[in-house]
């Protein structure tokens, strides 16, 4: 087991990527805090995980709101001892014209998108450090912040945030033996903030095929098992080549 004796905390992990990253790191050997503001989700997936044999607890976080985080990550520490892995992986969107958009909104989008992923990192950090065995945080950013959209202006803006944020995450917590990296997917599994699939999402990339959950959870597993401990301060991109074509090109 690549996670054997470590505990995660997987934000958003009440469905889609966040669901199918709790489920696999559990498999791989970690005890999973399941945070989520949606406490019959939560329970679910932390249900299903302890009746495979693995072991996880529910954690209820509004992660826009700085002393639920800290409450979240001290009562993580104090129930198993320890914390190794942060994913920072809840996000929500707007879908928003920039002349449609109020204020509050903008704001709400920023302090879920960006802000909570900064001060889960550093309360995290702060308990990794005490604890004095390292750690690895892993950020999920979206083609969204590498791309301009003309029904998101928040949304966009956040993520292409989240990817700079963990270059100055990993520069900053290098020294602490802290591993800071981030995943960039496309169109995996439900839209943002929604929880029906749609197979039938139009898609374009060279798999040919809409992402799945698990194939983030996949690649996020990558990154927070010792098989990458050579990657710091990076984006993978998950998004079956997407990034890499031209539109309109052959």
């Amino acid at each position: 087991m690549r996670l054997a004796n470590q505990v995660a905390i997987v934000t958003g992990a009440g469905r889609n990527i966040g669901e199918e990253a709790a489920k696999l790191f559990a498999q791989e050997g970690a005890a999973v805090a399941v945070v989520d503001m949606d406490k019959v989700r939560a329970d679910t997936v932390t249900d299903a995980i302890n009746a495979a044999g693995g072991k996880a607890k529910t954690y209820l976080c509004d992660v826009s709101d700085e002393n639920q985080i800290i409450a979240t990550v001290d009562a993580v520490v104090a129930d198993f001892g320890r914390l190794d892995i942060l994913i920072n992986n809840v996000a929500i969107s707007d879908n928003k014209h920039l002349f449609d958009i109020t204020k509050a909104e903008w704001d709400r989008v920023f302090a879920v998108c960006l802000t909570a992923p900064m001060l889960f990192s550093k309360y995290a950090a702060k308990a990794m450090i005490a604890a004095k065995h390292g750690g690895k945080i892993v950020n999920v950013s979206s083609t969204s912040g590498h791309y301009g959209r003309g029904r998101a202006i928040a949304y966009t803006s956040a993520k292409a945030g989240v990817i700079n944020l963990t270059r100055s995450l990993a520069i900053q917590l290098a020294p602490y033996d802290i591993r800071v990296n981030c995943v960039v997917p496309n169109k995996i599994g439900s839209p943002v903030g929604k929880d029906e699939f749609n197979p039938d999402r139009k898609v374009l990339n060279l798999r040919n095929r809409p992402g799945e959950p698990i194939d983030l959870a996949r690649a996020m597993l990558f990154l927070v098992s010792d098989e990458s401990d050579f990657i710091a301060g990076t984006e993978l991109f998950v998004d079956g080549g997407c990034a890499a074509m031209m539109p309109g090109g052959d």
